[in-house]
């Protein structure tokens, strides 16, 4: 290990990671870095990448600050050379960005995270949506394998009964295909909104996203929910049938309730779980918890 010629260090214990190892001028392989002897050991390649992708998501955020929604978007395209995902789960708000990339033609690539457990309405409306914009919208699904695991240690409802089991369903469903679609991305575009829960008001208009490697952008996080009905509506954008139903927010059949008055718009979420965090670790390193 006398020779690292490339280095990414675990965030969260900066003395683990991962090492590219250079022998001779040319690549001899690497592995993991399970512990360093010294503590105070760093790898000045991780340290600056780091600081570089927080000074870029800063600068954007401040000339993203005062666009409207379609001047963000091709804002964040023209200032990327990489690939861009943005990541749909057909409410609302993702409904009102897709319109945008789509009405503007963006080499944007639109994803969804198909668990298996979505509402039939949710369904309803993605073959809409396919239908009103003329594109297909690429799905991820869970790995097979680690979903029979799943089902077999807890059961076909287990999530109900710990929060860890619900953590573990979320994981296998949610964040491992979450992986595989950003894979290779330099930016990713969510719907996330400040007005949508405590923790979320936290979060900024573009993050540096250190555990992916990537700039998250939030571009509807100043939006307010009412602006969004105003615009789908004006627009015809196609709406899931559950919003009218009381659904503000909404995931798996299984794990979503309509919101009652007066509560917030994610309280719907894993209703049966204690605590105002309501998350499944997609979000995480945004600055939400699970």
């Amino acid at each position: 290990m006398a020779n690292p010629i490339a280095a990414d260090q675990y965030e969260a214990n900066p003395r683990t990671g991962r090492i590219v190892l250079d022998v001779g001028g040319y690549i001899a392989g690497g592995g993991l870095v399970l512990a360093l002897d010294d503590g105070s050991q760093t790898f000045p390649v991780a340290a600056e990448k780091s600081q570089a992708l927080a000074a870029r998501a800063a600068s954007l955020d401040r000339a993203l600050a005062g666009l409207s929604l379609a001047e963000r978007l091709a804002a964040i395209r023209a200032g990327l050379d990489g690939a861009i995902v943005f990541t749909t789960s057909f409410g609302l708000e993702d409904q009102v960005i897709l319109h945008h990339i789509c009405d503007a033609g963006l080499d944007i690539d639109v994803v969804t995270l198909d668990t298996g457990r979505l509402f039939p309405e949710t369904y309803a409306v993605w073959e809409e949506t396919e239908r009103r914009y003329g594109r297909r919208i690429r799905a991820i699904y869970p790995h097979q394998a680690a979903l029979e695991d799943l089902i077999a240690a807890q059961g076909i409802n287990g999530f109900y009964y710990a929060k860890q089991a619900r953590i573990a369903c979320c994981d296998v469903r949610k964040v491992e295909p979450l992986k595989r679609a950003l894979a290779g991305a330099q930016g990713w575009i969510t719907g996330l909104r400040a007005e949508q829960s405590v923790d979320r008001v936290k979060v900024g208009l573009v993050i540096a996203d250190r555990e992916r490697d990537l700039l998250k952008f939030n571009p509807l996080i100043d939006w307010s929910r009412q602006a969004l009905e105003e615009f789908a509506s004006a627009h015809e954008v196609p709406i899931n049938a559950l919003h009218q139903r009381g659904f503000l927010s909404i995931g798996c059949a299984p794990c979503t309730r309509a919101v009652r008055p007066g509560e917030p718009e994610r309280a719907g979420r894993w209703w049966w779980e204690d605590g105002s965090k309501k998350e499944c670790g997609l979000h995480v390193a945004a600055g939400a918890a699970r």
